[in-house]
């Protein structure tokens, strides 16, 4: 299986990157990347072919991934349109719906779309995916392949869902990273250094998304466990729920869900 990556940018390098670790043949990978330091770059951290040109680029590729910008997509699709004969088509190009994708690459029918997130950079990520009805057996197993390189996958059945996986694991990263900052500062005005704030904090929310992985409990009682009576856990929770912080968390994943629609209206009007 050939694959080419239009488009040479951090999440391209990282599913690369990924795949190579799994000892996927590097001559079997190829990336078109129009800047010339990049495509520098990739062929030598990476090892890989890369090239400028679009035809060039996907010549004999089985499948071919679409990691442009979303901005971008509609005019590399329609450079990419004439050059398609079956390739397995991957889009992670956030926002984009494959109705749309579909009709710039002239209703072109293999089409997969992906929503990873950050941590995929550390083959650590988690993606959701989407297939379009026409997609075979054969080719959902290679997306799964691909995608699979930098972490978790998980299939959703209708498309609309990639918009809940946005809202949950796309930006959640930044959800955590904001609880951790808010953490550390915390740790700090109770007097500990950044340094031991950082540790302290970090290596719970390490911690406890271990446990949670592990354990068969839900995390309702895990949490339970760790709230004694009349203690502090209790009334820092306690707290917690005064200020709304768990209803402001969930109303925050809505607004993200309701970006995410908007943002394929938009992008997808071309």
């Amino acid at each position: 299986m050939n694959i080419t990556f239009v488009g040479g940018g951090n999440m391209a390098c990282a599913l690369i990157g990924g795949l190579l670790q799994q000892d996927y043949p590097a001559g079997q990978v190829q990336v078109v990347e129009i800047d010339s330091d990049a495509r520098a770059r990739i062929k030598q951290q990476l090892g890989v072919n890369a090239v400028a040109a679009l035809p060039e680029g996907i010549n004999g590729s089985n499948v071919i991934v679409l990691a442009v910008k979303p901005q971008q997509l509609s005019a590399v699709a329609g450079q990419l349109a004439p050059l398609l004969n079956g390739q397995l088509v991957i889009s992670i190009a956030a926002g984009i719906r494959t109705s749309d994708l579909s009709r710039w690459l002239g209703d072109y029918g293999g089409i997969v779309r992906a929503m990873p997130n950050t941590p995929s950079l550390i083959r650590a990520g988690m993606t959701g995916l989407y297939a379009l009805p026409t997609v075979n057996s054969q080719q959902k197993e290679e997306a799964a392949n691909i995608l699979s390189a930098v972490g978790s996958i998980i299939w959703v059945e209708q498309e609309v869902l990639l918009d809940a996986v946005t809202a949950v694991s796309g930006s959640g990263p930044a959800y955590i990273f904001y609880f951790i900052e808010a953490m550390q500062q915390a740790g700090t005005e109770l007097g500990l250094t950044k340094e031991q704030a950082k540790l302290l904090t970090l290596q719970t929310f390490f911690g406890a998304t271990q446990l949670a992985s592990q354990s068969d409990e839900d995390v309702a009682t895990l949490r339970s466990r760790v709230t004694s009576k009349g203690g502090t856990t209790e009334q820092a929770l306690l707290s917690m729920e005064q200020d709304g912080v768990k209803n402001a968390i969930m109303r925050a994943m809505h607004v993200a869900y309701e970006r995410a629609q908007q943002m394929g209206d938009e992008l997808g009007g071309k």
